[in-house]
């Protein structure tokens, strides 16, 4: 008479193709492309056959990893989730545990079941084992290829291939994209940087980070107001400054918003009354004395050119209540005017430019806007 090993090894194949029939009751099994399908259909028949294979000994302890979970391409753990595999695993016991008093030989029925059940949660545990793996590797690759994305921001050689890799990470299609520049943490950054993408997957938001210009970077697209989202990821930033870039339209437009960023994050310490978060804008003046290009040219096109262009005195006005140390009656007398005349003017000035030259940070911003324009006449 056959063993029961035997009696299982000769009905292997009737009871893979049973337990994938079985399979098509699960919704996301039959929704699966004909090839992952199959995969799934391999890693069965690899499990029967491990567990026949086990069988003939049971006094050893089962190995199933290997054998079973190498049948398939690693790809197939992204399509099938763990929770996905254990149902898998439910059907495949469900089958062998019907078909007991078939296979069993006879008045060894209860030793088959135990036997199967040992097997189940074997496979159950090198299941996960498989899953963790792949996560942990998954998450090294992620992280490495958002650091490139990252990097290509900053070195503003942003291509199909970044918004490709990007798209890989998760980024999708958001109505606005900003960046957010701030201080690297002491100790390690990469919980930090961790921290902010679930964060940023809490709130409905995409999220990249890196590190750059010896601080974090986080670029950040979504939907709705983004000043909501800025003050939402500015909380999970360290302590100390953070500034924020010019919103753009999408990641293709992005290296502008980092840039800006990066800058007012070396120039903030200038100001040590900034608000968190600052915008970079409202950092031109301390760009522009370290130098940044695009603070000097951001200065002449909305401050001194539209001063210079508009005539009516406002350039003269502006310069000599600078230079008078914001005096209305210093300054109309040194230009012969009445003390309204230049109220008159101030109003017209903070018209054209934004900026009230009373008040003392925006005065700043004129009287370097000035520095520069003087310059570049010379």
């Amino acid at each position: 008479m056959p063993s029961t090993w035997q009696r299982v090894r000769k009905a292997q194949s009737r009871l893979s193709t049973e337990a994938v029939q079985q399979m098509d009751a699960l919704p996301w099994f039959t929704s699966l492309p004909p090839a992952q399908r199959a995969d799934v259909g391999l890693v069965v028949q690899a499990g029967i056959a491990a567990f026949t294979g086990w069988l003939r000994d049971a006094s050893t302890a089962p190995a199933p990893a290997p054998d079973v979970f190498g049948a398939a391409p690693r790809e197939l753990t992204r399509a099938v989730s763990l929770k996905q595999t254990v149902q898998l695993i439910r059907v495949v016991v469900d089958v062998l545990e019907t078909q007991v008093p078939r296979l069993a030989e006879p008045g060894g029925e209860q030793e088959l079941r135990e036997a199967v059940l040992r097997y189940s949660r074997e496979i159950a545990f090198a299941a996960a084992e498989v899953y963790a793996s792949a996560a942990e590797a998954r998450g090294a690759w992620d992280a490495r290829l958002e650091a490139g994305v990252v990097e290509a921001l900053v070195r503003d050689q942003v291509g199909d291939l970044t918004l490709s890799r990007a798209g890989s990470l998760g980024w999708g299609r958001p109505a606005w994209v900003t960046a957010l520049a701030a201080l690297a943490p002491s100790g390690p950054v990469e919980p930090r940087l961790e921290d902010l993408r679930g964060h940023g997957r809490h709130s409905g938001l995409f999220v990249l980070t890196g590190e750059a210009g010896g601080g974090l970077l986080v670029v950040v697209g979504g939907e709705g107001r983004p000043e909501t989202a800025v003050k939402q990821l500015a909380v999970a930033l360290p302590e100390g400054p953070v500034v924020v870039g010019p919103v753009v339209d999408d990641l293709a437009s992005a290296a502008t918003c980092v840039k800006e960023a990066l800058a007012g994050l070396a120039a903030v310490a200038a100001w040590p009354g900034a608000p968190r978060p600052v915008k970079a804008t409202d950092l031109l003046a301390e760009r522009a004395v370290l130098g940044d290009p695009s603070a000097r040219a951001r200065l002449l096109e909305d401050v001194h050119g539209p001063l210079a262009a508009a005539g009516g005195d406002l350039l003269a006005t502006a310069g000599a209540f600078l230079d008078s140390g914001s005096s209305l009656e210093g300054t109309a007398r040194v230009l012969y005017v009445h003390a309204n005349t230049v109220r008159y003017r101030l109003r017209k000035i903070m018209e054209l430019v934004g900026l009230d030259l009373a008040d003392p940070r925006d005065a700043q911003v004129v009287r370097v806007a000035f520095v520069i324009g003087r310059t570049q006449q010379l």
